[in-house]
């Protein structure tokens, strides 16, 4: 018999504040843009936990959207935008962590991009930018940033984490949920041939990772990564959801506590600190 559920059989126990007004504070989760985009629809998100201080640095969980429009028969949507993302609030359940959603940027129109990716290049500025503003201004610690995302976004966690040398260097660690970076060759966009990839799967340097899946086996990816010979340190971990769909995260399960120790295992040891 199948272990695997849907994520309605089992209740909530987190809930994701709604987006306030105003400066950024403890508990608070607020819009916010570079000041290059001033004016434009382009915008990141900004959670700061409720026992966040001046004079104290955080752990920082960058995140990255799923595709928008989706949709499937489980219920299981996608709107492709920041203020959908999950897994940043129940991976830290809302203390000990910075959690900030990225836009990828549509440069041409000036707005987030919902589908796909925009301008790479802008992406990959945006990302660096605003990650250097919340370390210099709210706390977070630049040894300790996290990359993370679901389906779009988990393959932006090497699609755009390590596109280049620059934002390659960030990373401490990185959460990928559903969807993997050179899995698949049929997405059609640049850079998605399993070459493309490699260059990128190169710049990990032997961090570590999360990866998981809905249902009941990640062996797509792990099959994919013992045919690149790139040797890292992979933790594969199905989610035993059936759905596609980052709500998991706001549930009790294995999965979730197992991806809490990970994580707080890989912030302990320091060989494999991320810098500006």
């Amino acid at each position: 018999m199948s272990s695997v559920k849907d994520i309605s059989s089992v209740p909530q126990d987190l809930e994701i504040p709604e987006i306030s007004s105003g400066l950024p504070g403890p508990g608070k989760r607020v819009r916010m843009t570079l000041q290059e985009y001033k004016g434009t629809d382009v915008h990141h998100l900004l959670y700061l936990p409720g026992n966040w201080g001046k004079g104290r640095k955080f752990p920082v969980i960058v995140e990255y959207a799923g595709n928008g429009p989706y949709h499937n028969k489980y219920g299981d949507v996608s709107d492709g935008t920041v203020e959908g993302s999950k897994l940043g609030y129940g991976i830290s359940a809302g203390k000990d962590f910075i959690w900030v959603c990225l836009p990828y940027v549509n440069l041409k129109e000036k707005k987030n991009q919902c589908q796909w990716w925009g301008d790479v290049g802008a992406t990959v500025d945006y990302c660096c930018k605003a990650v250097k503003m919340i370390c210099n201004e709210y706390g977070g610690d630049a040894e300790k940033l996290i990359i993370s995302g679901f389906s779009r976004g988990a393959i932006s966690c090497n699609y755009i984490g390590l596109h280049n040398e620059r934002i390659a260097k960030l990373w401490r660690a990185f959460i990928a949920f559903s969807h993997y970076d050179g899995v698949r060759e049929d997405w059609r966009y640049e850079g998605a041939d399993r070459s493309s990839a490699l260059q990128r799967l190169k710049r990990l340097r032997g961090r570590p990772q999360f990866i998981c899946n809905e249902g009941e086996s990640c062996a797509a990816t792990e099959e994919y990564l013992k045919s690149t010979g790139i040797k890292g340190d992979f933790t594969f971990q199905p989610t035993f959801f059936r759905n596609h769909n980052d709500a998991w995260i706001l549930r009790e399960s294995k999965s979730r506590r197992n991806l809490r120790k990970w994580l707080k295992k890989v912030l302990t040891d320091h060989s494999s600190a991320g810098s500006l």
